[in-house]
């Protein structure tokens, strides 16, 4: 089997799935205040179609799959799709990125269905600011959700904190302190913001959080694991044996090395992150198209990915689209 390359030589084997635009926060830097036009039901990938899509991925070498959203967990019976890619020959690593507000509830069936392991989105310990920055987020709950996934045994669970300069910078070393009590079943990643269409906040860059952490703590850096394939760069804190990783899409460019590629709630195809112009899977699935059609599609698409993009810390240009739809 031929594998799924681009012009560039990168190799993919990493599927993101939005499964909904729709989500119960409206984090400041994901969504405006008023929230956003959901798509049709009509025009979001059904599961079946979902899962077809990923054995056909899974036939040109995808090998971890990740849901995404919006929020995952509000679509209804998100155990069975688990299931059905869980069960799909090739796929070796099947993950959720969820805010955690369902957790709670969800986790045990999602473990049961064949989930292995979960991210949780969570960029604050105060909770009066982690309700200001998701609007009307419950930290409480979310600790909760944590909680009920690693006994579920969904560990490591992987908390993913954005940190926005002069909103929730100050918080870095309580955020290590906080999940170094669990470092045994817990890691830490520090993201970098990342503007779509206009520039609202102002972003850290990775290495001001390692200095920032490295003036109370000894980071050393970890090595990676197999080949699941992340933008993360991991570092050990020395005294507690957490896990840190800083995904750094602004300040240290991981273009050179992606290995991923997004299906959108819509069913088209992002092949970067960063571009808009992507086609639609989902209009050809529904038109007719026999799995070598769509699995040829898919190998076009992928030979036209983007080199990169040129969004900087402090400019070029922004991402394009809104990540509710995207799935990050």
């Amino acid at each position: 089997m031929r594998p799924l390359e681009d012009r560039f030589g990168r190799v993919h084997t990493y599927l993101r799935i939005s499964v909904t635009d729709r989500c119960n926060y409206r984090c400041v830097y994901c969504m405006p205040a008023e929230g956003l036009n959901w798509l049709p039901r009509a025009d979001v990938l059904q599961y079946e179609e979902i899962a077809r899509l990923v054995r056909i991925f899974a036939g040109l070498g995808i090998r971890k799959v990740r849901l995404t959203g919006g929020e995952p967990t509000l679509r209804a019976d998100l155990p069975r799709l688990v299931a059905a890619i869980a069960s799909t020959p090739g796929i070796t690593d099947l993950a959720l990125t969820t805010n955690g507000h369902t957790l709670g509830r969800l986790a045990p069936k999602l473990a049961a269905a064949g989930l292995r392991r979960i991210n949780v989105s969570l960029d604050s310990l105060d909770p009066a600011r982690f309700r200001a920055l998701t609007r009307g987020g419950d930290l409480a709950r979310v600790l909760e959700g944590i909680a009920a996934a690693r006994a579920a045994g969904l560990h490591p669970v992987k908390i993913n904190a954005v940190v926005l300069r002069g909103e929730n910078d100050d918080e870095v070393l309580s955020l290590v302190d906080f999940f170094s009590r669990d470092a045994a079943s817990t890691e830490l990643r520090f993201i970098e913001y990342m503007p779509f269409e206009a520039r609202w906040h102002a972003c850290v860059p990775s290495a001001e959080l390692r200095r920032t952490i490295g003036a109370r703590y000894t980071l050393l850096p970890a090595p990676r694991r197999g080949d699941t394939g992340g933008p993360a760069r991991d570092w050990t804190v020395a005294e507690t044996g957490l896990r840190i990783g800083f995904i750094s899409p602004l300040s240290e460019h991981f273009c050179a090395g992606c290995n991923r590629l997004r299906l959108m709630v819509d069913g088209h195809l992002r092949t970067c992150l960063a571009h808009e112009d992507t086609p639609s899977l989902r209009d050809l699935l529904r038109g007719g198209a026999g799995d070598d059609a769509l699995a040829a599609a898919i190998r076009g698409m992928v030979l036209g990915k983007p080199e990169g993009h040129d969004c900087g810390v402090d400019g070029g240009t922004p991402f394009e689209g809104v990540m509710t739809g995207i799935g990050g």
